[in-house]
């Protein structure tokens, strides 16, 4: 039996996901609102974590209520990316994962730095659980 190993953790980013949010966000601190609204989005991204291992990749969501999703790399069926045109500019992306399992996406986030380099951790252990 391997040992799991960590081979990527990250949390969405901010500025990079969505710029134009960001700085409207930052304009409506003049007013107040916008202090609210970026503090509820850092939150949001810090307590987002997408973690891809050697066997397995889990999305833990959550402060006070947690929700956790994961796929074992053995079952994965499908990795949708997306990148905006923002997104693309500022080397982040969307990943979305599903299994054979599932008939939908079950883990997906956005704002994930290096999305290409997460798919092909994904694929090269994926692989290797095929035996290929």
């Amino acid at each position: 039996m391997t040992e799991e190993k960590i081979l990527f953790e990250g949390h969405p980013a901010m500025f990079r996901n969505d710029p134009i949010g960001f700085l409207l966000s930052v304009v409506l601190c003049v007013v107040g609102v916008g202090l609210v609204i970026l503090l509820v989005w850092w939150l949001s991204c810090r307590t987002t974590t997408l973690t891809v291992t050697n066997e397995r990749t889990t999305l833990r969501r959550g402060i006070m209520s947690k929700s956790l999703n994961e796929v074992w790399h053995r079952d994965v069926r499908n990795v949708q990316l997306y990148k905006s045109f923002f997104q693309r500019i500022f080397g982040v992306g969307s990943i979305g994962i599903s299994s054979a399992g599932q008939s939908g996406i079950e883990v997906s986030v956005r704002g994930i730095r290096n999305p290409e380099g997460v798919k092909d951790i994904i694929d090269r252990y994926r692989r290797a659980n095929l035996g290929e």
